[in-house]
């Protein structure tokens, strides 16, 4: 860890005291910020710990999938976050989604759109991507990681990235979108009727025809997060997997 890099001119106790945090690890250069959270959390660090990075040399995302962390380019962070209830865990990713699509909106040139179950999008292109990862001992949960990556501006080596208005600053990104994420944290149960209205209005993929995790046409999302798509004569709910649009369309 480099004691003396700073994000945008603030130091890791400045932005603590900024984003109204117990803590926050600044690093210049990290594998993943979600190893060093797991690594923090398993040692004691309070809920609200924020993990952040300058560049990641290998960010993860679903699946395995890597994500291009560039320096300076985008904001790779990780929270922990300490829920006394696990029954939101399920729609965590979602209501993470809806939270930093309404915060995102102040630096993007048109709404941002979500597609299930972990990505942001921006005039077509992706522009940022969500990962949980929860820690449980004898059955109980102990702390979730919630993994995001941002593309503030956008890597011109990945085809289909879009990035923020130009100017965006990562200190004003983050105090806009902290307090929605904690507060998704800590919500319990599965989503609410104005979740799902909300979803519903920036989703992607309804109405559009997907190949996967089914050929069939995409018809929302449920209350519990799982996906649905209309195929031939049923709608078939899915809780896993991913979301594969057909290009053809």
């Amino acid at each position: 860890m480099a004691d003396d890099y700073c994000l945008d001119g603030y130091s890791a106790t400045e932005l603590a005291s900024e984003l109204r945090l117990p803590r926050v690890e600044l690093l210049e250069e990290t594998r993943s910020t979600l190893d060093i959270a797991h690594h923090l959390a398993a040692n004691g660090a309070q809920s609200g710990t924020l993990v952040l990075a300058g560049t990641q040399t290998e960010g993860r995302g679903r699946s395995g999938s890597r994500w291009l962390s560039a320096a300076g380019a985008g904001l790779w962070i990780t929270l922990i976050e300490r829920p006394a209830d696990s029954s939101g865990l399920e729609v965590l990713s979602l209501r993470v989604g809806i939270r930093l699509a309404r915060a995102l909106d102040l630096f993007a040139p048109e709404p941002i759109r979500l597609k299930w179950p972990n990505d942001l999008y921006v005039g077509g292109g992706k522009l940022a991507g969500i990962l949980i990862e929860a820690r449980w001992r004898q059955q109980k949960l102990e702390w979730v990681a919630i993994g995001i990556g941002i593309n503030v501006v956008a890597p011109a080596e990945v085809p289909g990235a879009a990035g923020l208005d130009p100017g965006s600053r990562r200190v004003e990104i983050l105090a806009e979108l902290m307090p929605g994420l904690r507060q998704a944290a800590v919500c319990t149960g599965g989503l609410t009727t104005r979740e799902l209205i909300e979803f519903d209005t920036r989703d992607l993929a309804r109405g559009h025809r997907c190949i996967e995790p089914a050929q069939g046409t995409v018809a929302g999302i449920t209350s519990s997060g799982e996906l649905l798509v209309a195929l031939a004569d049923t709608v078939a709910r899915f809780r896993s997997g991913s979301l594969v649009l057909d290009p053809l369309q």
